[in-house]
């Protein structure tokens, strides 16, 4: 038997099955649960009435009440319009309507007293009401005080008056229907610690408040447990992997001090020091370490990675490195093998355009522990490569790899699993991190290597293209290199690459006495990697290319970079985007092309790109602006599936939540004491696939 909550829609009075099935589509609404976590958007305050004497344009949604003094059709056809003259004992105002009107002047009646709900607005010198909601005064209406809520609907629901009224009234009856089916789930020791509503109480108030107090209340328990139970999953899944995964014990860390005392090239950063202890720690403790490594770009993440090899290798184990693209394999095993070679390590390259016999004799190589370092692209979690004993796996840019290639890794060693580091140059901001790798550890690269200069970031408009040609002209003269960016954007792919091969020839025009790349995603990888080799040679001064040079080269000689569009990308990107240069020594440029038209939302961008160099801050911004769900793509990965929280705007909330979610778990792991009763069996009622544990069941 279904519980109440898995009740389909159509069973409810008003709905059946015709309407039910748009409403799965439309809403995706299937079940009573679901309609009841449909939550409003917005409320109308129905609380006072308002006099028209002191109505101004200022003024939100007002409620008015009073009487229809006279109504007449003005103008002719287009212009046409009917027309209310409405009065309290305090003055008048008109109310207007553009469409509807036959059916309108058919429905009011001149002499009647109306209830009249609407944004009050100025025409000439009079203020009206443009398509005001209007009902016929009655003693319930007149003593009723409420914030009406407002609910996400859609045109084709609207068609078959499936409203926000009519959504608040279904939503009505389920509510009644539940009163004895909603339990608490949360403890009362934390209900009484934060004075949390009840959860039969908080779920009337979120949908029909008689008062705003209410109203923040019934927010603030509902978001509360939704952010409680989040971090509660996420907690246990971490508990239950240091109780079940136990990890090789690497505390031998000779071959490491020999690296550091004798071929390490440069002082590492505090940050990279902190970093490499925090890692050492765990890779010590004889747990399985999973740990999130997050730095900006050129921050030196690839180092302390190599550094954390070394205490895998010197105890006679192997490490690999997997990165998402062909040209990041090679620019990581260039730039490790430099550092193997001096200390006699053996390491090997493995990708997909690797020759046969040389896969055969990595594979081998792999089998006797002659190899103890790889790198490579996906071509490692082909079942054919096989390890003498995986230490640690590395993952370069993990948002361009799903959780069950990740899973392949672990089982290259069928004995214990290694230790497995994520690292990312895409900086993901503090709540977003503990929500969507809140089972991880989280280690942050937060200082730049001594001697790199911040790149200078400027906004130029489209009437200063020449100027900006001048300066790449300069820049080339002094031995630089230049990247060239255009946006592609998929569902516009033909029209945006006639951009970059219309701003190709402008380039190449412009430009004919230097040597020119082009790099696209049409292209054939083997073609995209002889372009970039190019210009890595610096056989090609400028590289005009689409985004998939975001995560790639490192070319210490490139030292501009002009996106075209600027306005198209998003924060994120454009920070990656600049992190193509600044490699070298030189003083590095970013040049953000656009033209004078742009939103608000595209100004801050743009602002923020020129007044800050610091990925976090960027990431926080970004946040702000696209909400957390396009920010890696996590929309469809299910784990920010929030239904009232939002971890833009609730961060502290968010941190609440988890402190008080460690604290029960440190008391009672598995649960099992009196007070947390509520909890274990909310999360028993729960189905088996459900990520978000806040909703209903």
């Amino acid at each position: 038997m279904p519980s109440f909550f898995e009740t389909r829609i159509e069973f409810l009075k008003g709905v059946g099955p015709s309407k039910a099935a748009l409403i799965n589509t439309e809403l995706g609404i299937f079940t009573y649960g679901d309609l009841i976590q449909h939550y409003p958007f917005r409320y109308e305050d129905r609380t006072k009435f308002h006099q028209i004497g002191s109505l101004n344009p200022d003024l939100p949604f007002v409620q008015i009440k009073g009487r229809i003094r006279k109504m007449e059709t003005v103008g002719q056809l287009r212009k046409k319009r009917l027309v209310a003259t409405f009065e309290d004992e305090t003055g008048q105002m008109e109310l207007v309507w553009f469409k509807g009107i036959q059916w309108v002047s058919k429905k009011l009646k001149v002499g009647v007293d109306y209830v009249v709900f609407g944004k009050p607005t100025v025409f000439g010198s009079k203020i009206n009401i443009a398509h005001p909601e209007v009902e016929v005064l009655t003693t319930q209406n007149e003593k009723a005080a409420f914030l009406q809520p407002v609910y996400h609907t859609s045109e084709k629901l609207k068609a078959k008056y499936v409203d926000s009224k009519a959504i608040s009234k279904l939503i009505r009856q389920v509510m009644v229907m539940a009163e004895g089916h909603i339990h608490e789930t949360l403890p009362d020791h934390l209900s009484d610690q934060f004075a949390l509503l009840e959860k039969k109480f908080a779920l009337w108030h979120i949908h029909f408040p008689s008062n705003n107090e209410l109203l923040k209340k019934a927010l603030f328990r509902l978001k509360f447990e939704e952010l409680f139970y989040i971090q509660l999953r996420l907690l246990k899944l971490k508990l239950t992997r240091i109780d079940k995964f136990r990890g090789q014990v690497f505390n031998d860390s000779a071959l490491l001090t020999e690296f550091y005392n004798n071929h390490l090239p440069f002082n590492l950063t505090g940050a990279q020091k902190r970093v490499i202890k925090e890692i050492y720690q765990d890779m010590k403790s004889g747990r399985q370490m999973n740990r999130l490594l997050q730095g900006d770009v050129g921050s030196g993440k690839t180092i302390v990675g190599f550094i954390c090899m070394l205490l895998v290798v010197g105890k006679g184990a192997q490490a690999s490195m997997m990165a998402p693209t062909e040209i990041l394999a090679d620019q990581h095993y260039g730039e490790l093998k430099e550092y193997a070679d001096k200390l006699n390590i053996g390491i090997a390259l493995l990708k997909g355009s690797t020759k046969t016999s040389e896969r055969k004799e990595i594979h081998k190589g792999l089998l006797e522990g002659s190899i103890q370092i790889l790198v490579g692209t996906h071509a490692l979690l082909e079942d054919i490569v096989q390890f003498k004993n995986l230490g640690l796996a590395i993952i370069d840019e993990q948002h361009r790899f799903g959780v069950a290639q990740r899973a392949k890794l672990w089982s290259k060693n069928k004995e214990v699993y290694p230790h497995v580091l994520v690292m990312t140059a895409t900086p993901i901001p503090r709540t977003l991190a503990m929500t969507l790798y809140g089972d991880l550890d989280v280690s942050i690269i937060d200082e730049m290597p001594r001697g790199r200069k911040p790149i200078k970031t400027i906004h130029q408009y489209e009437n200063k293209r020449l100027q900006v040609f001048g300066f790449m002209k300069e820049q080339i003269a002094l031995g630089r290199q230049v990247y060239v960016v255009y946006p592609l954007i998929e569902e516009s792919s033909k029209m945006d690459l006639k951009d970059l091969m219309d701003g190709y020839e402008s380039i190449t025009r412009s430009f004919p006495d230097h040597h020119v790349s082009i790099v696209h995603g049409k292209m054939k990888p083997q073609d995209k990697d002889f372009e970039m080799q190019r210009f890595v040679r610096h056989e090609t001064q400028i590289m005009v290319a689409t985004t998939v040079i975001e995560v790639g080269v490192n070319v210490p000689n490139a030292s501009i970079m002009v996106i075209e569009n600027a306005e198209r990308f998003g924060l994120a990107q454009l920070h990656q985007l600049r992190g193509r240069v600044g490699r070298g020594a030189e003083q590095s440029y970013c040049v953000l092309m656009t033209d004078y038209k742009l939103s608000k939302e595209a100004r801050t961008r743009l602002e923020t790109m020129v007044r800050t160099n610091n990925g976090f801050e960027i990431a926080d911004m970004d946040l702000r602006l696209r909400g957390p769900g396009d920010i890696t793509g996590t929309q469809q990965s299910g784990v920010l599936d929030l239904l009232i929280a939002d971890i833009s705007k609730d961060s502290q909330l968010l941190q609440t939540a988890r402190n008080a979610a460690q604290d029960i778990l440190d008391n009672d792991p598995n649960l099992e004491k009196p007070e947390n009763w509520n909890i274990n069996r909310h999360i028993n009622s729960l189905k088996k696939s459900v990520v978000n544990w806040g909703r209903i069941s």
